[in-house]
């Protein structure tokens, strides 16, 4: 991500740690943190809920009954309010600073989003939408890359109707992170849910036969669903369509086979359930940025 020309216009930099520049809207502040050399256990809270994204650099995040991580462009983190962060910067330079993103969002905005996907939003097995599991660490797809990117934007735009744009903003980046954590959920503990949510079993079904021909009509079969039903109710959870989930977990089994030199491409894309030697190249690549070829050679080199 980008910061907009007009940050570096509008901002002073004050501090070499955790430099701030704030931006305060109705429901919501963004706040930019730049630091310029290393510096070690630094602490930071905030009083309302935060999505913490990174833009450049890196940080070793130490959390509350947490292993300590790291924390790399590409990548957010949800945290509750009043939650103490306890922060590294090894690689800090006044040549290269880290900056990070912390977008300190209303509860009030967030409940009301989450009513508003109950009544409009349905999912499986009459279960609810509920407040996002905090301390989540995820790394940004596309939509929730290019909702930040706008945030970033609107919040230093100099705009009569921002707070609108912006509020408007934050409702779907607040969906799209509550599908992204419903995601992280099942992918982790389809297993354990399959026996008594539908939604769990299919997951759990597409790993276990990957290699096979899987179709939105066999899957809503063995969910006992009508096919449009199905594909609703899985897109308004996960946040992606059947197809794009089982291509998801196909790339991911073909990047663990490419590990190994010694396996041959035209085997791997018929064990992961690639019918078309082009289609699998066309998908991999859109997922990973590099083709699977190249990919298997770099891992080969170290």
């Amino acid at each position: 991500m980008q910061l907009p020309d007009s940050f570096f216009e509008n901002r002073k930099l004050e501090n070499l740690v955790e430099n701030q520049t704030s931006y305060t809207l109705n429901n919501a502040a963004m706040h930019v943190f730049e630091t310029h050399q290393q510096a070690e256990r630094v602490l930071l809270q905030f009083d309302k809920p935060v999505l913490a994204s990174m833009l450049h650099g890196k940080k070793i995040m130490h959390l509350r009954d947490h292993n300590s991580f790291d924390f790399l462009p590409g990548e957010s983190l949800i945290l509750p309010a009043d939650e103490v962060m306890c922060i590294d910067f090894p690689e800090a330079q006044h040549s290269n600073p880290t900056r990070c993103l912390a977008m300190a969002i209303a509860e009030d905005k967030i409940k009301n989003v989450v009513t508003l996907m109950n009544e409009n939003i349905g999912k499986a097995d009459g279960q609810e939408w509920s407040l996002m599991d905090y301390n989540f660490h995820f790394t940004n797809d596309a939509g929730i890359f290019q909702i930040l990117q706008r945030l970033l934007f609107l919040f230093t735009e100099n705009h009569p109707s921002k707070d609108f744009f912006v509020d408007n903003m934050l409702q779907e980046l607040i969906v799209r992170i509550l599908q992204t954590n419903n995601r992280k959920i099942y992918t982790d503990k389809a297993l354990k849910l399959s026996s008594d949510n539908r939604l769990a079993y299919i997951i759990q079904y597409i790993r276990d036969h990957l290699h096979e021909s899987l179709s939105v009509e066999l899957l809503s079969r063995k969910a006992c669903m009508s096919e449009s039903n199905f594909y609703r109710v899985f897109k308004n959870e996960l946040g992606l369509s059947p197809v794009d989930f089982i291509n998801t977990e196909r790339i991911k089994l073909a990047v663990s086979l490419l590990q190994d030199p010694n396996r041959k491409i035209k085997n791997i894309y018929l064990e992961c359930g690639f019918e078309s030697r082009s289609y699998f190249n066309r998908v991999f690549k859109r997922m990973n940025k590099i083709s699977p070829g190249a990919f298997q050679a770099k891992v080969a080199k170290g």
